[in-house]
């Protein structure tokens, strides 16, 4: 029986058993008076010979001279065949490099892309390119490639923030002019630790042999806790002065300046001065220089003085980014000292003081310290917006800002442009015990209300301001999308309503529209045994909530 050939049953395609013939009966003629000749092609074939398949096309000399005839020739190219690749634009080239290795962003570019939810471009958490050494071989393909691969390599430097590594990469640049023009971002991060035990190998993890100490000896010795690693404030971190001048001498084309200040408990803070005595000093002249990131700004401004010297270097400076690595009081209290005090060409400014974005039971400790100093934050704050155009804000605020900053600015000469806010929390009185964050927790919801109130009603003396953006993150809510929000963009309402909220805006910003109006939440958004249950798949947050809906979550109902 044969099995049918079919797609459900395929049969096999030979016999399934052949009977071999021995060796010795096997006979092979030969003619040793001819060749053997291969099949004839068709003439529809396009090479002359199968082996042509492969390889070059234009490589007709392989032919035997005999088998030429009938066969047009073709001139084989002499040049180097990059010849043709280097004759084509220049924009080709950059088009081609980005399809590799990704778009790169232009350094004077200071907001998002179109379509992105983030008003100013976060400087702060730029990369470098990731495979710098497989990149570095494309710059071997053609001279061209070599100077658009070495532009996109040193567009981004990152330099230790150590007197000899200062000096290295300053007389690297010194043996290599004409990679300076290149760089655009210029990141200097200072270490808060430096290694007690010189002599410790930290490949190892274990101290180094000698001959006092054999190998086979420093495992059982480390364990022991003879010969710990210890560590110790550093000693040999340069100071502003000397990264002021190193980059002021050698990037003349740098316009984004990075300084890493890093964490620990009780930071060092990084010297200004490398003789910090002498008084009435100022840091190099730095003109390039338009932006200017801080990554743990404590250890580097910790009052006015210290942003006003910083500020004196860079005349030309425009945009300020400010990330604190841990909330505490004096990160509140030293931008309250210096916001108010900007420099009128400062029109971009982007502050995180807090970048936890879970929710509070109740306000930390370190929020109470502020209000013993009598200073009100977000009055401060908004002393500073009559002069910029973007704000980007991540902590605690409330009401007070919008009001304060709708006294202070004139519908007429107002330049403020768009508002990013992340909130930590709403301020709110100190007698307050109940003063935590949530969806649950309607004290909040009401006080997030009052904000979104207060910010409607400051839009007719910030009359340029076309974007607007209040958001509460919560990463342990059951439910994000129904964390409140509120936005606005190019006159479309989306986020929390209520009946104040639509009475103010037609009143401030009469043209502005929600999108919707829904009176009850979600229908996938239920309970179940005291706990509210979300839907079993992530989905988009709502158009529209209404603050009276947040009600239903309250009453003391907790989510996991």
């Amino acid at each position: 029986m044969t099995t049918a050939s079919t797609p459900a049953t395929p049969g096999p395609s030979s016999p399934t058993s052949v009977m071999a013939l021995p060796l010795e009966q096997i006979k092979i003629e030969d003619d040793n008076d001819g060749e053997i000749i291969p099949p004839i092609r068709p003439s529809s074939t396009p090479f002359p010979q199968a082996d042509m398949v492969e390889g070059n096309i234009q490589c007709l000399h392989r032919l035997d001279p005999d088998r030429m005839d009938g066969v047009t020739s073709y001139p084989i190219l002499s040049e180097s065949s990059t010849s043709a690749l280097d004759n084509l634009p220049t924009e080709i080239h950059d088009c081609v490099l980005d399809h590799l290795l990704g778009v790169r962003a232009s350094a004077s570019s200071r907001t998002k892309h179109d379509g992105s939810t983030k008003v100013l471009r976060n400087w702060g958490s730029a990369l470098r390119h990731a495979r710098r050494r497989e990149v570095a071989e494309l710059a071997r393909v053609s001279p061209k490639w070599r100077g658009l691969v070495q532009d996109r390599l040193y567009r981004h430097l990152k330099i230790k923030g150590t007197t000899d590594s200062i000096l290295e990469a300053y007389e690297w640049f010194c043996e290599h002019p004409h990679l300076q023009a290149y760089v655009k971002h210029i990141e200097i991060w200072f270490p808060v630790f430096q290694q007690k035990n010189p002599t410790f190998d930290r490949t190892l993890r274990i101290p180094t042999p000698t001959l006092e100490r054999p190998r086979g000896y420093g495992a059982t010795e480390l364990m022991n806790g003879m010969y710990g690693l210890t560590y110790k404030s550093p000693t040999s971190n340069s100071s502003l002065e000397d990264v002021f001048e190193f980059v002021g001498l050698t990037f003349k084309e740098a316009a984004i300046l990075t300084l890493e200040g890093g964490d620990r408990k009780k930071p060092p803070m990084v010297k200004h001065f490398r003789n910090s005595s002498i008084p009435g000093q100022r840091l190099a002249t730095i003109l390039g220089i338009r932006t200017l990131v801080c990554k743990g700004q404590w250890n580097i401004i910790r009052s006015r003085d210290d942003f006003d010297t910083i500020a004196e270097a860079l005349p030309n400076l425009n945009e300020w980014h400010g990330n604190y690595a841990k909330p505490k009081s004096k990160s509140y209290l030293s931008m309250a000292a210096t916001l108010p005090y900007l420099p009128q060409n400062l029109t971009h400014l982007n502050i995180c003081l807090e970048n936890d974005y879970r929710r509070e039971a109740v306000s930390p400790g370190f929020v109470r310290k502020i209000t013993q100093k009598d200073v009100h934050f977000c009055t401060q704050f908004a002393k500073a917006i009559p002069t910029l155009e973007h704000v980007a804000f991540t902590g605690r605020l409330c009401r007070c800002f919008f009001d304060d900053a709708a006294k202070l600015s004139n519908s007429r000469t107002s330049r403020l442009k768009s508002i990013d806010l992340t909130i930590k929390n709403v301020c709110r009185p100190t007698f307050v015990w109940n003063d935590g964050t949530g969806i649950t927790d309607m004290q909040f919801i009401l006080a997030f209300e009052q904000l979104v109130l207060a910010a409607a009603r400051s839009l007719d003396k910030l009359a340029a301001l076309h974007f607007l953006k209040i958001t509460f993150i919560d990463l342990e809510s059951q439910v994000p999308a129904l964390n409140p929000y509120f936005q606005l963009e190019n006159n479309q309402l989306t986020g929390i309503w209520s009946d104040l909220i639509v009475e103010t805006l037609e009143r401030t910003r009469p043209a502005a529209r929600y999108l919707e109006k829904a009176d009850i939440l979600p229908d996938d958004v239920g309970f179940k045994d005291g706990q509210i249950q979300g839907p079993p798949l992530f989905r988009k947050r709502p158009l529209s909530i209404k603050v009276s809906c947040y009600h239903s979550l309250s009453g003391g109902i907790t989510i996991t």
